[in-house]
């Protein structure tokens, strides 16, 4: 198979992009294309922060910002909104104008390797409670609000480390 078929059987495999890629798709095109993404900074009227727990083979075990990999033909409002929704559970209003824009390059990885990413200042409603729906404070996606930001930030996000 040539490249030109390749691109053919793709075309015909991936039939709505904006409905996201399978798995090992999504992981090809990492390598090859920087990702661009936006990050949800919530704080609280304590000034808390709020952060979910990671475990991934990608990214190891620690704490990281909400976040999430703009879809192809997605704005980036409606991608902050999903985020909100399927990570914490709750809506949000958001300053439209972004905090920072940072770029972020492993030296060391190919895989999810080099993202653009948009930190956005989030506001959850002031009824919004932490569920954590049988979670422990291990388990990915386990969410707890922050004094200050930990130790254990995950590495990709320790260029926000100012910000939380």
């Amino acid at each position: 198979m040539n490249i030109h078929e390749a691109i053919k059987y793709l075309e015909k495999e991936i039939p709505d992009p904006s409905k996201g890629l399978a798995e090992e798709l999504f992981s090809f095109f990492s390598k090859i294309v920087p990702m661009v993404n936006v990050d949800l900074l919530i704080k609280d009227e304590k000034g808390r922060t709020l952060l979910s727990w990671r475990d991934d083979p990608i990214h190891g075990k620690g704490w990281h910002i909400p976040g999430g990999i703009i879809r192809f033909k997605e704005t980036l409002e409606n991608r902050i909104l999903k985020v909100a929704e399927t990570e914490i559970g709750a809506k949000i209003e958001f300053d439209p104008v972004p905090i920072t824009i940072k770029q972020i390059i492993s030296e060391k990885r190919t895989l999810r390797g080099h993202f653009i990413s948009i930190l956005y200042k989030c506001f959850l409603s002031g009824e919004y409670l932490l569920e954590n729906k049988g979670l422990s404070i291990n388990d990915a996606g386990y969410l707890l609000w922050h004094d200050v930001c930990p130790k254990n930030l995950i590495k990709v996000h320790e260029t926000y480390r100012e910000y939380i």
